[in-house]
C-alpha cells in the first residue's frame, strides 16, 4: 500500500510538475506571440494596401513635435483588458482570411476609408486612454465647443467622427470653413439672360439666368394611385401604411437629382460669407434671399461634382434653393410633397419596384444570396446602391430611367419631401373608396420626410414605399459652430433633394 501512495505522489508530483513547464511554455510563447502581433511590421503583413502605411507615417500620430509615435494597434484595439484579446482574435481571424483567401486588387480602398467602415475598427476608449485631457491649453474655441458638446452627451459620438484623418493622413480633408467652395468656371461657356418660357405641359430645358447651367424638367400627368405598400410586401416597415387611394395633379419634376452644377450657382449667386449662420430671408427681393454660408470642410466628400446630386444641406438649405429658383426663373419650384415623389416614382406600377424582381432576390440580408450571391442585373440598370456602388454617389448616366423618363428615384442619394414625416400619416387619408386630393401630410412636426434610398442602402431599402425621415440633431453633431449651420449638415452625406414645378396650365 504503501508503495502504491509513493508512486502516486510521484506521478502527481511529474504531472504537476510537467504542466508547470508546460503552462510556463505557453505563457512564454503566447506573450511572445501577442507581442509580435502587435507590432507595426505584423500589421503590415496583411494590410497589404497601398496607402495603409504611407498615410500613417504622413499623420500626426507619427509625424509630430513630441516626437511620440501612435502604433497600429493603439487605435485598432482596445487599451487593456479580456476586450483587447477577444477583438485581437476576432480581427486576427478576419485579416488572415482575407489574406489567404481574397484579391487585394479588387477591394475598395476608399471605401474602407470611409469613417462608416472605420468605426468598426477604432475605439474611442483607445483615443482618450492617451487623450486624457480633452481641454488642452492651445486647444481653438470651436474645439472647446465640440469635446464639451462630446463630454456632455457622449451617446452616439465616437472621436474620429471629426477626427478621421489624425490617424491616417488625407491630403483632402479640410478643417475649416471652405470659403472657395463655391468658385465656378464659366469661360468660354455661355450665359443665359433668361429662364425658359413654357407653354405646354411638355418636358423642357430650365435655363438658370446669370449661369451657363441648364437642367431637365419632366412632366408628370395627373393620376391616381395606391401610396404605400401592402401588408405582405417584403421588408415592409409598419410606416409604409396603411394604403391610400391618392390623386395628384400634374406637375414636373427634376429629371434627375439636384446637382452640383445647379447647386453652386444657388450658392454663389447668394452666399452669405460673414453673415450670421441664422440669417434668410423671405422678402420678394431675389437679391434679399440670403443663401447658405461657406460650408464647413468639403460637402461633396472629394468625389466631385459636375452632374452628381448635391448633398449635406439641410432640409432648410433645399426650402431656400427653391425659393430663389421661383424668384429666378418666374415659376413656381418647389420640393414635391410625399404623395407627389411616390406617384412620380412608381411610374404607374404597384409592386415593390418600378421594374421586376422582389427585395429576397436582391437583398444581402437573405440567407442564400449571402452564400451564393444573387442575380442583381436588373436592379443594377436602375439604381446606384449597395450591390452597384463604390461607396459613393455616381453621375445620372450611371442608371436607366423610370417608366416617366425620371432617374435614381431610387437610389443615389435619398430625397428631401417637403411634408413633415409621421409614422402614421397615411391613417389621416380618407379610407374605402375615397381619394386623398393633393395630400401634404401632417400641418407640422419635428423631422421631414426622405424617400428614396442613397448609394450606400440595401435593396430591401430601396423599394418605392419605403419611408425615413431626416435627423437634424444627429446630422449636426461634428459642425464645431454656434450656433450649429442651418445650411449643412456635417453628419449627413447621402440625402439630396430634387425639384418640382408646379403647371397651372389646362
Amino acid at each position: 500500500m504503501k508503495k502504491c501512495w509513493a508512486f502516486a505522489g510521484s506521478h502527481f508530483r511529474f504531472v504537476f510538475f510537467m504542466g508547470l513547464v508546460t503552462g510556463i511554455v505557453f505563457l512564454l510563447f503566447g506573450h511572445a506571440f501577442a507581442e509580435y502581433t502587435s507590432t507595426d511590421s505584423s500589421c503590415e503583413a496583411c494590410h497589404v494596401h497601398p496607402h495603409s502605411t504611407t498615410s500613417w507615417k504622413l499623420s500626426v500620430h507619427y509625424g509630430n513635435t513630441s516626437g511620440v509615435v501612435v502604433h497600429c494597434v493603439e487605435c485598432h484595439l482596445p487599451p487593456d483588458g479580456v476586450r483587447h484579446y477577444t477583438q485581437k482574435a476576432k480581427f486576427g481571424i478576419q485579416d488572415l482570411w482575407g489574406f489567404l483567401f481574397k484579391d487585394k486588387d479588387k477591394l475598395d480602398w476608399e471605401a474602407k476609408s470611409t469613417l462608416e467602415h472605420a468605426k468598426r475598427f477604432t475605439f474611442t476608449e483607445s483615443c482618450t486612454h492617451c487623450h486624457q485631457n480633452l481641454f488642452q491649453l492651445d486647444l481653438s474655441q470651436k474645439g472647446v465647443n465640440a469635446h464639451l458638446e462630446y463630454v456632455n452627451d457622449p451617446e452616439g459620438k465616437v472621436c474620429i467622427q471629426c477626427h478621421l484623418d489624425v490617424g491616417h493622413y488625407d491630403p483632402d480633408a479640410i478643417h475649416a470653413q471652405n470659403t472657395g467652395f463655391a468658385d465656378i468656371e464659366n469661360e468660354n461657356k455661355e450665359i443665359y439672360t433668361e429662364p425658359t418660357i413654357i407653354n405646354s405641359f411638355e418636358k423642357f430645358t430650365e435655363k438658370i439666368p446669370g449661369s451657363p447651367v441648364s437642367f431637365d424638367m419632366v412632366p408628370i400627368p395627373e393620376g391616381i394611385f395606391t401610396l404605400g405598400s401592402p401588408d405582405k410586401e417584403g421588408f415592409r416597415d409598419n410606416d409604409e401604411g396603411p394604403q391610400r387611394r391618392v390623386k395628384v395633379s400634374n406637375f414636373f419634376m427634376g429629371k434627375i437629382e439636384v446637382s452640383w452644377e445647379e447647386y453652386m450657382v444657388f450658392f454663389s449667386q447668394t452666399s452669405a460669407e460673414g453673415k450670421s449662420e441664422t440669417s434668410s430671408s423671405s422678402q420678394d427681393d431675389v437679391d434679399a434671399i440670403t443663401g447658405a454660408t461657406p460650408p464647413w470642410g468639403a460637402p461633396d466628400q472629394g468625389w466631385g461634382k459636375g452632374k452628381r446630386p448635391a448633398i449635406t444641406m439641410t432640409h432648410h438649405a433645399a426650402v431656400v434653393y427653391c425659393q430663389w429658383l421661383s424668384k429666378v426663373t418666374g415659376k413656381k419650384y418647389r420640393l414635391p410633397t410625399e404623395a407627389e415623389w411616390e406617384y412620380a416614382c412608381r411610374g404607374g406600377t404597384e409592386t415593390p419596384y418600378f421594374f421586376e424582381g422582389r427585395p429576397k432576390d436582391y437583398t444581402k440580408e437573405g440567407f442564400m444570396n449571402k452564400i451564393f450571391g444573387a442575380d442583381t442585373s436588373v436592379i443594377s440598370r436602375y439604381v446606384v446602391y449597395q450591390g452597384n456602388s463604390p461607396n459613393k454617389t455616381q453621375d445620372p448616366d450611371f442608371v436607366l430611367e423610370n417608366p416617366f423618363g425620371l432617374k435614381n428615384m431610387l437610389g443615389n442619394v435619398a430625397e428631401f419631401c417637403s411634408d413633415w414625416y409621421s409614422p402614421d400619416a397615411y391613417n389621416s387619408y380618407p379610407t374605402g373608396n375615397k381619394v386623398a386630393l393633393n395630400p401634404r401630410g401632417p400641418s407640422s412636426g419635428k423631422e421631414h420626410v426622405i424617400r428614396g434610398g442613397a448609394y450606400w442602402s440595401d435593396a430591401k431599402d430601396v423599394r418605392s414605399a419605403a419611408r425615413e425621415h431626416t435627423e437634424h440633431d444627429a446630422w449636426l453633431v461634428t459642425d464645431p459652430q454656434i450656433p450649429k449651420s442651418i445650411w449643412w449638415y456635417s453628419d449627413s452625406k447621402h440625402v439630396g433633394f430634387r425639384v418640382v414645378c408646379e403647371w397651372d396650365g389646362e
